[in-house]
């Protein structure tokens, strides 16, 4: 890494910001959309190495991801005692089980006696922890149950041998783990996260889809295309017509939290015509308004925008399946995209309608591979029993994300498609760099520095301890 000497003040694009298309909404946002603090920062280069190192990936593995918060299940998956998930990081395997009606252990998933994974996959209403290899078993709470060679084990004897356990903290239905006993609590990662989206509800609402696509990248290549909209104009150039996306903002809230709000229902300042109203719905709604004959086309009403008038049919749309009235809820909030990237490896997009939640991994200990988890949730209908979580959809590398079209969206699963069909060229294109370095812009990839710096951090941390 290298520092410039001068300090850069973040500057936007000169086309309207993301606040002037907000004055412009006719049920306005609330409060905290308004842009908050981006520092001045020095432009630091980072080495290409960085994404294929072995070495300073093991760094990662021993100091970054042991140390980190990051969500591993949600409560819906484990409603009942003995139900249980596991979840494999960077080498390192939990076992995330529900020990009582009101409590959730995150257990080692290793053998106390030879290091066999105690369990496999997941599973429902397991009475114990039994070990495959050799017969030992464990409460769901991680206490001793059984072991059948006691007599033949004296360094055992007086001690509990109980499993290790990692932290466990939930949040907006998602349960997270953190194996470093003496972090900082979640909320102190969360920032103002719980606050915002206070209105959204994340608890109430079930997981409508969940695909792990496996991706030709390291995991920080995969993080960061995810944390800046301007490789729209490249990857997605479809979106243009109803993407703001140069006029994202972005801003800092806390050192773990990264946010990007993109307006929708706008056209791109890529776009040098300017695209009627009606052009911009179709957009929008994409084959939707494609595929239909003229009298089923939804029009624009004349004097409304292509955004307030989506907006308005989302509210309807939704309003009919949840039973609630959204009339107060502003116009972003149904059409914008509205990402909180969480350090290291999570982003969580807030709104009514549906949200979309990434989480990023290591594909095991393998530098140049991930996997990225795409979990939707979506509102429990007022009709009929809470629908059951959807089965995780895990896709190789050579899968596409279009074969989750049926459950996503087709045009929603067009766009992660094109993310995963670039990432195997950036991480050989990192490889090949003659420059050894990456630079990342001032003001739209600033949360990409502070994404390299908080790496810095955990490892230099960790290896002052040694």
């Amino acid at each position: 890494m290298s520092k410039q000497e001068f300090l850069y003040e973040p500057s936007r694009h000169p086309a309207q910001s993301f606040e002037d298309i907000l004055a412009s909404d006719a049920v306005p946002a609330p409060d905290f959309y308004r842009e908050g603090a981006n520092p001045p920062a020095a432009l630091e280069s980072y080495a290409t190495s960085r994404y294929y190192d072995p070495v300073f990936f093991q760094k990662e593995v021993d100091y970054v991801w042991p140390k980190v918060w990051i969500w591993a299940c949600r409560e819906e998956e484990i409603p009942n005692v003995g139900d249980h998930v596991v979840f494999d990081l960077a080498g390192y395997s939990l076992l995330i089980v529900r020990s009582a009606e009101t409590e959730i252990k995150a257990l080692h998933n290793s053998c106390l006696h030879r290091g066999r994974q105690l369990v496999e996959c997941d599973g429902r209403s397991a009475k114990a922890l039994r070990c495959p290899f050799h017969g030992m078993a464990w409460n769901l709470d991680g206490t001793l149950k059984f072991n059948p060679f006691a007599w033949d084990a004296p360094q055992w004897e007086g001690k509990e041998n109980s499993l290790p356990e990692a932290l466990v903290s939930t949040w907006g239905g998602f349960v997270f783990i953190n194996m470093d006993p003496s972090a900082a609590p979640l909320e102190e990662t969360l920032g103002p996260i719980p606050d915002h989206f206070s209105r959204y509800q994340l608890e109430n609402r079930y997981k409508a889809v969940h695909v792990a696509k496996k991706i030709r990248a390291n995991w920080k290549a995969s993080t960061e295309a995810f944390m800046e909209t301007h490789h729209v104009v490249g990857t997605h150039p479809q979106g243009l017509p109803m993407t703001a996306d140069s006029n994202t903002q972005y801003d800092h809230p806390s050192e773990f939290v990264g946010r990007q709000i993109c307006a929708h229902g706008v056209q791109s300042p890529h776009i040098s015509e300017k695209l009627s109203e009606q052009e911009i719905f179709d957009a929008f709604f994409g084959s939707g308004q494609h595929d239909v004959d003229d009298e089923s086309r939804l029009l624009v009403p004349e004097g409304m925008t292509a955004r307030a008038y989506a907006a308005s049919i989302m509210r309807t749309q939704l309003s009919a399946v949840t039973g609630e009235d959204y009339s107060e809820a502003g116009d972003a909030e149904f059409t914008d995209s509205l990402m909180y990237n969480v350090a290291p490896a999570m982003s969580f997009w807030g709104g009514f309608y549906q949200n979309t939640i990434y989480r990023f991994r290591p594909n095991g200990l393998d530098p140049e591979t991930s996997i990225m988890d795409i979990v939707i949730l979506r509102p429990v209908p007022k009709e009929g029993p809470r629908p059951d979580p959807v089965p995780i959809m895990h896709l190789d590398f050579d899968e596409p994300v279009t074969l989750a079209g049926a459950t996503m969206g087709e045009g929603l699963a067009v766009v992660f498609e094109q993310d995963a069909i670039n990432l195997p060229w950036v991480q050989k294109g990192l490889r090949a760099s003659r420059t050894g370095t990456v630079e990342f812009t001032n003001y739209q990839e600033q949360r990409l520095r502070l994404h390299h710096r908080m790496i810095d951090r955990l490892i230099a941390e960790g290896e002052a301890t040694l």
